[in-house]
């Protein structure tokens, strides 16, 4: 089973260290990350987000090889190709995969000018040394899907 971790932290800057600590501790297995995002306000107060997973890139290749394919059949190879990469970039950029876009975007808009949130989805952790990683940059517990009392063992655990 995936658990959702919604972590607040104090600046965009200690955000994106913590996905990329994050990458560090899956490369070390101890963590099974699924995926990850950051949202944070701009100088506007706007929500901005920061995926890790995108499929847009990989959408537009498969949709290019399949156009060009199709476009071979009807003799117009560089047609099939431009239409067909187009075509996947634009479903791939509209495939939710992963965390919700729709609750990133709730959490954004929550947060106070200059904070940042990260949300971690992950399949098993040895909880005992990410928390051990995560503490140094002071994160606090947002949200997560986690029963009530490993909630609360995690909070207590950063917080010590």
């Amino acid at each position: 089973m995936t658990h959702l971790v919604v972590l607040g932290l104090d600046s965009r800057d200690d955000a994106e260290r913590v996905v990329q600590l994050t990458e560090e501790l899956a490369r070390q297995q101890l963590l099974q990350r699924e995926d990850a995002a950051i949202a944070y306000k701009d100088d506007k107060g706007k929500v901005r987000i920061q995926q890790t997973m995108s499929l847009t890139a990989p959408a537009a290749a498969s949709g290019a090889l399949w156009g060009t394919l199709i476009g071979l059949i009807f003799l117009n190879p560089i047609a099939g190709m431009a239409v067909g990469a187009a075509s996947g970039a634009l479903a791939g950029k509209l495939t939710d995969v992963g965390i919700s876009d729709q609750l990133i975007k709730q959490v954004g808009q929550q947060l106070q000018e200059g904070r940042a949130a990260v949300f971690l989805l992950a399949r098993s952790a040895t909880v005992d040394r990410v928390v051990d990683a995560l503490k140094p940059y002071g994160p606090t517990i947002l949200q997560s899907n986690l029963t009530k009392e490993r909630e609360e063992e995690l909070v207590q655990a950063l917080q010590a």
